[in-house]
């Protein structure tokens, strides 16, 4: 009988010690968000996986007319701008996990989320895409984040529909299960 529950109590040990390792991952959201689509999206991964979240902001924000906006996107997307961002992380190392999180603008990633990449070293690092998009699905948006990610592992990208960010986090939860990021 001791034996039994020995052996038991050892299992159980040994079981949490794992479960404990695999949980420890300490893992962060950066996201840029212009109408609000991405945000919710990033909300919704937080509510599930418990991360930590911050917000991409350039330090001039873009203009609120939705026209205005897409034109200033497209000059900046043609000209390879990398506007300049007020958003700055010091404890980048303490991180394992870097969701990302964009807008698909002009078949790519937003400016700020490009700044952001460009500035921010994460090889080493599991890199964990997502956008929105009104239409336009993926397009190059995962390949462009894959490009200014050198040496970080990239997992499998999530794009949603504007229209749907609301309504989707039991696709995202599926994602993240499919993914390895949960259970």
């Amino acid at each position: 009988m001791r034996t039994t529950i020995l052996i038991l109590t050892l299992i159980a040990m040994v079981t949490s010690g794992l479960n404990l390792n695999a949980q420890s991952k300490k893992a962060l959201i950066v996201y840029y968000s212009w109408g609000g689509n991405t945000r919710e999206i990033a909300e919704q991964i937080k509510s599930i996986t418990g991360a930590e979240i911050l917000e991409i902001v350039p330090a001039n924000a873009y203009p609120g007319d939705y026209d205005e906006c897409v034109d200033q996107a497209k000059k900046e997307i043609n000209s390879d701008f990398r506007p300049a961002i007020k958003t700055k992380i010091n404890n980048l190392k303490d991180y394992d996990v870097i969701y990302v999180g964009s807008p698909n603008w002009w078949s790519t990633i937003a400016p700020p989320v490009a700044t952001f990449l460009s500035e921010n070293d994460l090889s080493g690092k599991t890199v964990v895409p997502f956008i929105t998009h009104g239409g336009g699905g993926k397009a190059k948006c995962f390949t462009d984040m894959q490009k200014l990610c050198s040496g970080a592992t990239i997992t499998e990208g999530l794009a949603i529909r504007d229209s749907r960010s609301k309504s989707s986090k039991a696709e995202v939860e599926n994602w993240l299960k499919e993914i390895n990021m949960i259970k």
